[in-house]
């Protein structure tokens, strides 16, 4: 891909002596305009100020950078990989909490089921990608969502999904250029969640659909999975030692999901649908069914010593990161990582988030066991690089180096402990409704509002028993006579009749009113779903969903909602045992809000034993015409030895620790 020959900063692209595409950026006297329009052009989403810190680290070295340097940091240093706006927040806030009653934390947070088994819990969002592409969007929220468990060494056992979009019946007239119909939009995501799930046999038990005028313009697509792991089985996400191999697992990689993390990092526009397209990824749910058994085969004899999958920043970020984590550094040799299409340039390769993909670290002895292992299950397994004592990741193409980073820089992001304006205190004033003449014709015309009328034609779509792990599924009662349930409840181990618990929820309007109390009636519904079941709340996985760090209001509503999760959770000691922050949830377009105040989604997952129940609790808010949404999820389990499913029993004390945010 050539660089930059018709912009205004073409002389600083220098094109490389290689026989492929490299270019040299020259920075070390680029002005502040420079910098922003190579940020620019790039698509890398770094600001002036950081731009000048990368500028002025290349100094150090003497050198300038590469295009696959910049293209780097651009995705590590993204608000999706490293939290810089809300990392102080989180910290600040909900940090901490019960702390010791996690057993261990990584891409997914891991709780003790039994004495010999640990519980996985994630939930993330896939918002943006899901506004350009629904069917896609949805489908790799889900492929990504799992293999955060799968990568702890842990067994899927189910999805959950809270989605929120605007109103179906919107006049399509009254839809500014560059916005998607919501009802495209949300057939589009039940679409690609039902497939993907149903066709690598995961069932969906728990979610949510919610449907307001505030998310006309930037829909929430929200996935969770729950999952469960032998303790002897479970797999460090870093390196362990140096001379470690690198074995690259999975699919091909490609041109989809290039700049995935800075798309997601950004507010959408009016030319989102053309520019941003390429940055939503490929789901292949049929490559993913396999690597799952591959890598589990793997893992339970014991071949794995580190492993992390490929999410944001593809290859950039899970090269670097296994390495930092444990105190290494790596090489990686770009040649050997298999593709989908010849001709991709060192930079593509090594920031394309093409899917269902995975990094095995294992010792040297290992290696032709593991490989044969994939060769035995029909999926593409290479060795692509190695660990190194130095701290530095290296990447090399056609014999030349191509990036050398120091680790400490690439993933030491920038943090900004941003303004902050609280949210003005809002009081609902009485309504009085005059008595219906026919209460009849009221009941029904309530029913058929969409929030409140059946969401069955929905729920039935996603398979809910495949696996046979699922006791108490989404829809309970007299069979004939069915409505939703308070949470689902699952059989995870085939000798035991211990239960998990899993539950979601939200009610959007509570934090357009106040993020706080809204933040913390969320976590608050979720319990209560768990006890519907009889399972007592073990822990709790967040995903808050808000709108554009800069705006100090936004800022305000994410520090009033994580202050509302904690309140409830630091009474309870109940630990956040795992958690992700999607921002920049906004659009130009604004919505026609209720007082300048339109609602995003906050939910939780909670998990249980002896039964397993879902549902969504969360919050959402927004105002001043943007859109601003926290969601958590929360998981909790409880023993029962020999008592069937169906029944109560006696909840264990819980074992996690507090949330933290996963870049991956």
């Amino acid at each position: 891909m050539s660089r930059g020959l018709q912009s205004a900063v073409a002389s600083r692209y220098v094109r490389a002596r290689t026989p492929f595409p490299l270019y040299q950026i020259r920075l070390g006297d680029a002005s502040d305009a420079d910098l922003a329009a190579i940020s620019k052009e790039m698509g890398i989403g770094l600001s002036v100020d950081e731009m000048k810190r990368v500028r002025d680290y290349f100094r150090g070295k003497k050198r300038d950078p590469t295009d696959a340097e910049l293209e780097m940091l651009g995705q590590a240093w993204s608000e999706h990989c490293c939290y810089k706006s809300s990392k102080p927040i989180l910290k600040r806030n909900v940090y901490g909490i019960a702390e010791d009653k996690i057993a261990f934390r990584g891409d997914a947070g891991g709780l003790e089921f039994d004495k010999d088994h640990y519980f996985i819990a994630k939930i993330e969002s896939h918002n943006h990608p899901s506004a350009i592409e629904p069917y896609g969007g949805a489908a790799t929220g889900v492929g990504g969502i799992l293999r955060d468990v799968l990568c702890c060494g842990g067994q899927p056992l189910a999805y959950v999904d809270p989605l929120f979009f605007g109103p179906l019946d919107k006049p399509q007239a009254s839809l500014p250029k560059g916005v998607k119909h919501p009802r495209y939009l949300f057939q589009g995501v039940v679409e690609g969640i039902r497939d993907y799930g149903n066709r690598i046999g995961i069932p969906t038990i728990a979610g949510q659909v919610y449907f307001h005028e505030g998310f006309t313009w930037n829909c929430l697509v929200n996935a969770g999975c729950i999952g469960i792991l032998p303790k002897k089985n479970h797999v460090p996400n870093r390196a362990k030692a140096p001379g470690n191999v690198y074995i690259y697992a999975g699919g091909h990689t490609g041109r989809d999901g290039i700049h995935g993390v800075t798309f997601a990092s950004a507010e959408l526009h009016e030319g989102s649908e053309e520019s941003s397209r390429p940055a939503v990824q490929v789901g292949d749910p049929i490559t993913k069914e396999p690597l799952i058994h591959a890598v589990l085969e793997c893992v339970e004899k014991r071949l794995v010593v580190g492993m992390k999958d490929f999410g944001g920043g593809g290859l950039s970020c899970v090269a670097s990161e296994l390495a930092h984590d444990g105190g290494l550094g790596a090489e990686v040799d770009l040649e050997k990582i298999p593709l989908k299409e010849a001709g991709l340039a060192p930079w593509e390769i090594w920031v394309s988030e093409s899917q269902e993909r995975m990094m095995l670290v294992v010792e040297p002895k290992s290696v032709k066991e593991v490989l044969h292992i994939f060769r035995k299950w029909d999926v593409t397994a290479v060795e692509c690089g190695r660990v190194i004592k130095e701290t530095v990741v290296r990447a090399r193409y056609g014999g030349e180096l191509v990036i050398e980073l120091d680790l400490a820089f690439s993933t030491g992001g920038p943090v900004y402990d941003r303004p902050i304006a609280l949210p003005a205190k809002t009081e609902e004033d009485p309504v009085e409704f005059p008595e219906p003449k026919d209460y009849g014709a009221a009941l029904l015309a309530l029913l058929g509002r969409w929030n409140v009328c059946s969401k069955e034609w929905i729920v039935r779509q996603y398979d809910h028993v495949v696996r046979a792990n699922t006791v108490l599924q989404p829809f309970q009662g007299v069979i004939g006579s069915q409505s939703h349930g308070d949470a689902s409840v699952l059989k995870p181990l085939e000798t035991s009749f211990k239960g998990l618990a899993v539950t979601t929820d939200v009610n959007p309007s509570l934090c357009q009113v106040n993020p706080y109390w809204g933040a913390a009636s969320a976590v608050d519904e979720s319990i209560r779903n768990l006890a519907a079941v009889g399972a007592r709340c073990r822990a709790i996985t967040d995903n808050l969903n808000f709108g554009n760090p800069e705006d100090p209001l936004v800022m305000g509503q994410l520090q009033e909602a994580t202050r509302g999760l904690a309140y409830v959770a630091r009474e309870l000691q109940i630990p956040f045992s795992s958690g992700n922050v999607s921002l920049y949830n906004d659009s130009p377009h604004g919505c026609r809000p209720r007082r300048r105040s339109s609602p995003s989604a906050s939910s939780r997952t909670c998990a249980r034993a002896s039964r397993p129940t879902s549902r969504p609790p969360g919050t959402t808010c927004s105002s001043s015409a943007r859109r601003r949404s926290a969601s958590s999820a929360a998981a909790s389990t409880c023993g029962c030895s020999g008592t069937p499913p169906a029944r109560r029993c006696p909840a264990s004390t819980p074992r996690s620790r507090a949330a933290r945010p996963n870049a991956s």
